[in-house]
């Protein structure tokens, strides 16, 4: 039996349903801050990734996809989403759009070579979002606002953003600096390639998972004690929107990120989730002023974010967070003879183009296994077509929880349809845990255990 590749996952049923739906609420949380969809290719020129990202990073160095197709022609399977939406930016001349910020979003797979463990595989999907041409520090409270709406919306509870900056370049060229005069007496105590990244990127010594316990590394400079004039200025802005916005952060100097492209502002979003190990860094981004003019583009600042979808859904679940995720049909359509199978056929496609959800019998079964499926299906009608009935223009309906049966006309059928399932839907949102008041709103807020919200 041919297995699927390590790191890899079928994604199907309901947990594809739960993916979906976490697609959905991004799709709807981009059109509210007038982000557009992008899609760039999943393959890239290698030279993309060792030039954006950086040869330093454990990205390009260790877990990229690198290969060379038959016209020789040196590819990478794409490792995250900002080199190529960079890339696509340069190309299609985005900078000359009168419509400035550019501001775009993507949702698409990418792939590390990296030891697969709970919620880290080789192949993921990574949902991020850039403003392109905006140096103004509101850019960069808004994409971490709309960060921390996304997970509210979706329903995670105790989110918490760990904020830092790095400065502009002259304050990283001297918090460089003073990093490789505090590391190098110690460099010795460090693994093999931290030692290489010291005179390289020793800001990349900072973010090793190796050493992170190394009380050396805990007692080095930080970056908020090199910070010119103006590049505090500016993280001091960001801090004034984002306490505007009623964002809640805490600044943590610790967060370098592991991207050689970061300048000034850069962050790590947590979602305190039972269950998520050590690791709960949900999401993370930074400001990236000099990626596109790296990448042979005009002088453009940036800002970003991105975060796996795979730990959302993760996080969804072990939070238990109620989705309104649909597993059940509107109707099931029975038959027994060819004739009846016929008007079977022809009555799922009038209600499913009507806007209903509907399934019917394709393997054979009798009538009594039918049923049996109607139930698997969570069916809330259900209706057995028979010749006679037919004949006389008409259709036995059951609702399945109430057992109660009608006759109708099948002209009627759309519209009874309707009606019914709309009273459903009324009947659902009214409950007994004494909780509503007599406006049927919930009065003990998002902790209700009935799923009602205020």
């Amino acid at each position: 039996m041919i297995q699927k590749q390590k790191g890899c996952n079928d994604i199907f049923g309901r947990e594809a349903k739960v993916w979906k739906y976490v697609d959905s609420v991004i799709d709807a949380l981009m059109e509210k801050y007038n982000y557009t969809y992008i899609r760039t290719p999943i393959i890239e020129a290698t030279e993309l990734f060792h030039r954006g990202i950086g040869d330093t990073t454990d990205i390009v160095t260790k877990e990229s996809y690198d290969f060379e197709d038959k016209g020789g022609r040196k590819i990478t399977l794409r490792p995250e989403g900002t080199a190529g939406v960079v890339r696509s930016y340069i190309e299609n001349k985005m900078y000359g759009d009168p419509n400035q910020p550019v501001k775009v979003y993507y949702n698409g797979t990418m792939y590390r070579y990296e030891r697969p463990q709970s919620g880290r595989d080789r192949e993921l999907t990574q949902f991020g979002m850039e403003i392109l041409g905006s140096d103004d520090p509101l850019a960069d409270a808004e994409i971490i606002s709309a960060a921390v709406n996304l997970y509210k919306v979706l329903g995670l509870k105790e989110i918490k953003v760990n904020l830092n900056t790095l400065g502009d370049n002259e304050s990283r060229d001297a918090y460089r600096k003073e990093l490789i005069k505090y590391f190098k007496p110690h460099i010795k105590d460090f693994c093999e390639d931290c030692q290489e990244r010291l005179e390289k990127n020793p800001l990349r010594i900072l973010d090793c998972k190796v050493d992170v316990d190394n009380p050396i590394l805990k007692k080095a400079p930080k970056t908020l004690d090199f910070l010119n004039d103006e590049s505090r200025d500016r993280f001091e802005k960001v801090q004034e929107y984002l306490d505007i916005m009623q964002i809640n952060y805490e600044i943590n100097p610790n967060i370098v990120r592991g991207l050689d492209y970061y300048n000034h502002t850069v962050f790590e979003i947590e979602a305190k989730v039972e269950g998520f190990g050590s690791n709960n860094v949900i999401g993370a981004g930074g400001r990236y002023n000099g990626l596109v003019k790296q990448l042979d583009g005009p002088d453009t600042p940036c800002v970003g974010f991105a975060s796996g979808i795979g730990r959302i859904v993760m996080a969804l679940e072990l939070e238990k967070v109620k989705m309104p995720i649909v597993e059940d049909v509107d109707l099931f359509l029975m038959y027994v003879n060819e004739d009846e199978k016929k008007n079977a056929a022809y009555l799922t496609q009038e209600l499913r183009l009507a806007g209903f959800i509907v399934d019917t019998e394709y393997t054979g079964r009798a009538l009594k296994a039918q049923f049996k499926q109607a139930d698997r299906l969570n069916a809330k009608f259900i209706a057995v077509l028979n010749s006679e009935d037919l004949n006389n223009n008409e259709i036995k309906i059951k609702n399945n929880k109430t057992k109660e049966e009608e006759i109708i006309s099948l002209d009627a059928l759309i519209y009874y349809l309707d009606e019914q399932l709309n009273s459903m839907e009324e009947d659902s949102d009214d409950c007994d845990c004494g909780c509503h008041d007599e406006d049927h709103e919930c009065k003990c807020g998002n902790d209700c255990k009935c799923g009602h919200k205020e």
